[in-house]
């Protein structure tokens, strides 16, 4: 700074423009690093789906075969690097300030944007992101420069509208294109092994593997090898000429170490979709790097461009020709970017969020649906049956019986909690890789979320994963996630389009301001996603009832995790109920919103709870499962009629409040005051009976239910009276009304509760 003081104007303003641009440089790298975190908390989905839900190997082997992948496919991906740079816009029209300024909105909006979709476990692409943000960045400028020229200069001169379509179509049709291929490979594979894999293994599973270890090295190899910075011409130019020789060597050696692992009673189809993880979290890392540092080298690039004239040139002079040039991205970048997506795999909790969300859509089995139905799902499903129908109506008896033979999934081969099986994850792994690689080949950044998404869709449509029972709810989750797909362009193209207007018009105050901003969304969005988290951690009781194979053991961490439960559910009922006739009484709005979002959080937890004790009622042994687990789900049942009362109980309130009708009178809160206290004590002693497991005084707690009720209708005849006598407000005596009869039913519900805890815990 005090070499600032002996500088004179002009040498201070080159001073001042060069350092200002250097921390902006800087300033992008370093979003790029928290871009690099969420991208792969993002996009993990791609390459761990398959190898988790058909449970190949053990969680960290499959980790540790992504991060090698990932790595190695950071140092692949400097063919793609030119999207950055001159893929959307017509960097010789802009000048370096205009191309900062648009490469600064786009950062600034990837990291928040992508990371709102990883906390709502919405995989989504951050190649459409990056598109549409350089679409929305160069349009503002664009705009601006047109209108600063009187029209001198067109849309078509600034915006490489060729390109731009053309990527945006390859996007887009890569979506049909991987739903179709998927559900036809999936069928024809389905077709060959059958659900029951294992005696056809010995004539095809050599081939398969060969193809599929073949068509792997090809196209995540030989393709990608061309664009690495290390390999030099005379290398390039025989695996050019050689080609079709090492493909052929590939697949007849690999056919027979397949065959040689079979007989070695090594399961081939782990190897494939092991070998096909690795493929595919190279391809996403070769494919989806620029996405995440493609911008800020761009911007380095122009930054080293702008200081090679020494400061003769202003930054709103100097047309960025240079990026017209192709990128040769240094390989200390690449290796770098790698480390950090590594870490970012082993560290992102939110990875795992988004990668259920895929899981639950593409399990084979029924179960708990993430998602509920929507109209256009019903009218396709209904749609779709008509058609199914019409065309088995022609099909001869023989066929049909014979293809059903083929999808009998009675012989299906599943690993222990595997949501697939094997003969699937290979070709969801296989095919996907080879669809994004030949994309990648062909200088298409192709969304991996995309196809893998669909390619994975299609593969549980042909498996006849989406049955009567969970195809409504099924089609709905993907028609969502693809909805949210076209929200991530147009809200990535608009929110870029007004951040770079404002950074245009505002400067730096409007950078400090827009970095403010961002920052903040980022710091709420982890402490939201964070506090989450804690509420849907399953407990180690549930962990240890899920694997335990002794059925008294079950029994009693079934035991211990109901209680805690019945434990939580009254402790919320009690500590709601107190909040919610407060804030009625003090009129409170505030206080009673609160409440009823709380409530609907606690609708979702019992829906949780309840898909849980399933599960743990079949570890049960099956001579006490039929009792047990009666009064497990009436249990359970009662807890929910205690939120669903004090839902009741509450809205009304809420409303009663929000439209500032007359409160309560003194006399209504009098007596209703003191009753509140008495069923919040009633609620406390009834959830330390349980918790305590001890029901000594389980009779004096029937009878103080009983007397509560009892004064609870006392109270209901006086304010009949009072409405009689035409004294107080007909509308809040309607609400008080109400509340009387929810606080009946939340004593009577606890009281039966405790009943049926009582029943479950005895021996």
């Amino acid at each position: 700074m005090l070499k600032c003081l002996y500088l004179s104007l002009p040498q201070f303003k080159k001073y001042f423009m060069e350092t200002f641009y250097l921390l902006l440089v800087i300033f992008l790298f370093i979003l790029a690093i928290f871009d690099l975190s969420v991208g792969v908390s993002n996009d993990a989905v791609n390459f761990l789906n398959s190898a988790l839900g058909s449970k190949a190997a053990s969680f960290k082997t499959i980790m540790i075969i992504a991060a090698v992948g990932i790595f190695a496919g950071a140092t692949l991906s400097n063919g793609m690097m030119e999207v950055a740079r001159h893929g959307i816009y017509q960097p010789q029209y802009f000048y370096f300030s205009e191309i900062m300024c648009i490469l600064v909105a786009v950062m600034l909006t990837d990291v928040v944007l992508l990371d709102i979709f990883n906390s709502l476990g919405m995989p989504t692409s951050t190649t459409v992101s990056l598109v549409f943000e350089l679409l929305g960045g160069t349009v503002a400028l664009a705009l601006i420069k047109i209108i600063n020229t009187e029209g001198a200069l067109q849309f078509g001169d600034l915006l490489n509208t060729d390109k731009a379509l053309t990527v945006i179509l390859a996007i887009f049709v890569s979506v049909a294109i991987a739903f179709f291929f998927g559900t036809l490979v999936q069928y024809l594979s389905r077709m060959l092994f059958t659900f029951n894999y294992k005696p056809r293994m010995k004539y095809f599973v050599a081939v398969f593997g060969g193809i599929a270890t073949t068509s792997i090295i090809y196209f995540m190899l030989i393709k990608g090898l061309k664009d690495t910075t290390f390999m030099s011409g005379e290398v390039l130019a025989w695996v050019d000429q050689n080609t079709s020789k090492i493909v052929w060597g590939c697949f007849i050696s690999s056919t027979f170490i397949m065959q040689i692992l079979h007989w070695c009673k090594v399961n081939v189809f782990k190897i494939v979709v092991l070998l096909g993880t690795f493929a595919l979290a190279l391809a996403f890392a070769g494919n989806d790097l620029v996405n995440f540092i493609g911008v800020p080298l761009a911007g380095y690039a122009a930054y080293l461009d702008y200081i090679s004239y020494g400061g003769t040139v202003s930054p709103d002079g100097l047309l960025m020709t240079s990026l017209l040039g192709p990128a040769k991205t240094p390989w200390y970048f690449l290796i770098a970017s790698g480390l950090v997506m590594v870490i970012a795999l082993f560290t992102s909790k939110k990875a795992h969020n988004v990668v259920k969300t895929s899981l639950d859509l593409s399990r084979q089995s029924d179960g708990d649906e993430a998602f509920g139905t929507s109209p256009v799902a019903r009218v396709l499903v209904r749609t779709c049956s008509n058609m199914s129908s019409s065309i088995l109506s022609v099909v001869p008896e023989s066929v049909k019986q014979w293809t059903d033979k083929r999808f009998n999934q009675d012989e299906i081969i599943l690993e222990k909690g595997a949501s697939f099986d094997l003969i699937r994850a290979s070709v969801n792994l296989v095919l996907a890789g080879l669809l994004i690689a030949l994309g990648t080949s062909l200088k298409l950044p192709l969304s991996t979320t995309y196809v893998t998404f669909m390619v994975a869709m299609g593969s549980s449509l042909a498996d006849r994963a989406w049955g009567r029972e969970s195809a409504v709810y099924r089609i709905t989750g993907v028609l969502s996630v693809i909805g949210g797909w076209f929200i991530t362009a147009g809200a990535a193209f608009l929110i870029c389009f007004i951040v770079a207007t404002i950074i245009h018009f505002g400067g730096t105050a409007a950078i400090l301001a827009m970095v403010g901003l961002a920052i903040f969304s980022l710091v709420r969005s982890n402490i939201t996603f964070n506090k989450k988290a804690k509420k849907e951690t399953v407990s180690p009781t549930v962990k240890k009832l899920m694997v335990t194979e002794d059925s008294d053991v079950a029994l009693d961490l079934f035991r211990e995790h109901t209680r805690n439960e019945l434990e939580s559910v009254l402790a919320f009922a009690g500590e709601k109920f107190d909040k919610s006739v407060h804030g009625f009484m003090n009129e409170n709005l505030r206080d009673l919103r609160k409440v009823l979002a709380a409530i609907e959080e606690q609708k979702f937890h019992l829906r949780q709870v309840k898909r849980i004790g399933t599960l743990g009622v079949t570890q049960l042994d099956r001579a006490i499962a039929v009792e047990k687990g009666l009064y497990y789900y009436q249990g359970n049942d009662f807890a929910s009629e205690i939120v669903f009362s004090l839902r009741r109980m509450t809205e009304p309130c809420k409303d009663h409040i929000d439209n500032n009708f007359k409160p309560l009178s003194d006399a209504q809160k009098d007596e209703f005051g003191k009753m509140a206290d008495e069923v919040i004590t009633f609620i406390s002693r009834c959830m330390l009976e349980i918790k305590r497991n001890d029901y000594t005084a389980f009779d004096q707690l029937v009878e103080k239910a009983v007397s509560i009720s009892n004064a609870l209708t006392q109270l209901k005849k006086n304010e009949l009276k009072r409405i009689q006598g035409q004294s107080g407000s007909t509308k809040v005596s309607m609400v008080y009304l109400n509340m009387i009869q929810e606080t009946q039913n939340v004593v009577s519900f606890t009281s039966n509760l405790i009943k049926v805890s009582r029943k479950f815990q005895m021996e």
